[in-house]
């Protein structure tokens, strides 16, 4: 399966992001500290968002197999740039669960979200630590 993204510069440092299939439209902006207004994602944030998104997305999928509810999940993720090559060096992620979940549930939900695709497409120097908390009443 393939979907299309196509993409234009519409200057300032900005890009306007088109997804064919829907036609949803996303601007992204050159970070801060490389020239940009910070008043929207930049490409470096939008992978760090990917991944957090991802692996909620994949957990949502199994919890819905399971007949599990996740309701209120939600997570925090921070991007840590590395200077020399500049690159992406760390994506720390937290997500936070239901506490009512059962050990059974954790662990699956848990080894599905380890397994979401952009975890496991992003290069193996990118430390991508995942902590799961279950503290959503």
């Amino acid at each position: 399966m393939s979907v299309v993204v196509t993409g234009e510069y519409v200057g300032a440092k900005k890009v306007k992001l088109i997804h064919d299939p829907s036609g949803s439209v996303l601007i992204t902006e050159a970070p801060r500290d490389n020239g940009g207004e910070g008043k929207s994602f930049s490409p470096t944030d939008l992978l760090g968002a990917a991944l957090g998104s991802c692996v909620m997305t994949t957990i949502a999928i199994v919890a819905e197999r399971l007949g599990a509810n996740v309701e209120g999940m939600h997570m925090r993720v921070e991007k840590h740039m590395s200077v020399d090559p500049r690159r992406i060096g760390e994506l720390p992620l937290v997500v936070h669960l239901p506490k009512l979940l059962d050990e059974t549930a954790r662990q699956k939900l848990e080894r599905a979200g380890l397994a979401c695709p952009v975890h496991k497409s992003l290069h193996p120097d990118i430390q991508m630590p995942i902590s799961f908390v279950y503290d959503v009443e």
